[in-house]
């Protein structure tokens, strides 16, 4: 007995030992592998080192370190380690650490990047020269930290390309890029955060700094199709851009393209235009005129203050759909626009509501059915200026130049109709300072076609049921 114990014992020692050798002989080829490829990814244009190669068997994660590959082109490209983790023909990760592309003459640092993580590719190294099946490009996520990218380089040029960026100088900062699902032909998501940036003559915006806070994108489809491009969401925050010829800033700006759920549009929050700045920036000669327009729209301040909102939805009702719209403009101490549509329509045949949002030409071909249509102005100071500078420029006392805006809205009147009339009278009584809002609200007939009112657009008026009200 004592004897078959020592048989199993040794036994069990010599199938370790089996197993060990097999693995190490696993990794050892993995990492004459790894070291394959990444010669064949430099194999041209340059010469490459590689200043170890190792294997770490209990964790399965390959390390190249010390790579160094110089370009004939008078470029060094640098990464201090290139890790493999998991199955090297079906990765967990891959990363790369310490990556700086140099002048080799100058070691002038063209752009560094302290960390990139690509999750779940699709293979452990992708060649450059190599010809690839597009669908074999796939990256499950992607994690890059501690971007930084000189604009003065060539290397810029080709990632800005066909951008105003791509001819300027400058440095652009980047503290973080993810990514999700990305392949040749679309992009689950993709967001940058913490950017930062200095330019000098960036295209008619001249020389200056900015900061963005983030921008995200979802579900870009089409990118391997050129024009079938298609953005599911687009989402820029806390923009701010000072130059020799803007300053300004920006909230939010948030695109919802993605019309199959039945809604979408745009928003616009927090815009702030540093006017007095930029007019002081233009030429002598056009600085006067641009003060009275600056004057009008903001009161004097100098600041123009916008947010917006581009907005619909789509419902189904019956046998028909309802398109409605909810947008409005409010520049702050100025003016505030409201737009209300409430359309129902008969879609033509195979016309979804996605695609309606998507492609506004089918409302020539679809039938209205009635629906309503409210236009709302509210003065917040820009009219009763707007009567104070027509004055001056006229030479008269507001009390004649509003007294002039109403007989000529009068005399439109009588040339396109009582409707059109009421609008023009209801706009100079904003100008009075009578009113300060102003109403019109449009219904349709019960059944019509887009293509009617677009053929006589001066009968327009007496097509439509027109209500304007004044307070």
């Amino acid at each position: 007995m004592p004897n078959n114990q020592a048989r199993a014992i040794r036994l069990g020692h010599t199938l370790a030992f089996m197993a060990l050798f097999g693995a190490c002989g696993g990794a050892m080829a993995d990492t004459q592998r790894l070291e394959a490829d990444l010669r064949a990814l430099f194999s041209e244009g340059g010469s490459l080192s590689i200043g170890d190669v190792s294997s770490a068997m209990l964790r399965s994660r390959l390390t190249a370190e010390d790579i160094v590959f110089e370009a004939h082109e008078g470029e060094r490209l640098l990464i201090d380690r290139y890790i493999v983790s998991g199955d090297y023909d079906a990765p967990d990760e891959v990363t790369l650490e310490g990556i700086r592309i140099e002048d080799s003459l100058t070691a002038l640092t063209l752009m560094s990047i302290e960390r990139m993580v690509l999750g779940e590719p699709s293979r452990a190294v992708f060649p450059l020269h190599e010809e690839l099946d597009p669908a074999e490009v796939r990256v499950g996520t992607l994690a890059i930290d501690g971007i930084v990218l000189e604009l003065a380089s060539e290397l810029a040029e080709e990632i800005f390309f066909d951008t105003p960026l791509d001819t300027s100088q400058g440095r652009m900062t980047i503290d973080k890029l993810r990514g999700e699902s990305l392949s040749h032909e679309a992009i689950g998501m993709l967001e940058i955060s913490g950017v930062a940036g200095t330019f000098d003559e960036l295209d008619e915006l001249g020389s200056g700094s900015f900061t963005l806070a983030s921008l995200r994108l979802e579900e870009l489809t089409g990118i391997d199709s050129e024009g079938e491009e298609k953005l599911a969401s687009l989402m820029l925050r806390d923009l701010v851009m000072e130059t020799s010829e803007l300053a300004g800033s920006l909230a939010l700006f948030d695109v919802d393209g993605d019309f199959a759920d039945g809604k979408g549009g745009v928003r616009v929050e927090g815009l702030r235009l540093d006017l007095a700045r930029m007019i002081e920036l233009a030429p002598e000669d056009e600085r006067t005129e641009l003060r009275m327009a600056s004057n009008v729209l903001t009161g004097g301040s100098g600041e123009l203050k916008l947010d917006a909102a581009f907005l619909g939805s789509w419902q189904e009702k019956g046998g028909h759909s309802v398109l409605i719209s909810d947008s409005r403009i409010d520049i702050h101490d100025a003016l505030g626009l409201l737009l209300d549509i409430n359309l129902p329509v008969l879609l033509p045949p195979g016309v979804t509501p996605g695609d309606a949002f998507a492609d506004m030409d089918w409302l020539q071909t679809a039938t209205l059915l009635g629906g309503d249509i409210r236009l709302s102005l509210s003065n917040q100071g820009l009219f009763a200026r707007l009567a104070t500078l027509g004055a001056a420029m006229e030479g008269v006392t507001e009390a004649q130049y509003v007294e002039q805006a109403r007989t000529q809205a009068q005399g439109f009147g009588m040339m396109f109709g009582p409707e059109v009339q009421a609008i023009l009278v209801g706009l100079v009584d904003l100008l009075e300072g009578s009113a300060e809002h102003l109403d019109v609200r449009v219904t349709l007939p019960s059944e019509s076609s887009m293509a009617t009112y677009m053929n006589d657009p001066l009968g327009l008026p007496s097509k439509l049921s027109v209500k304007v009200e004044t307070r």
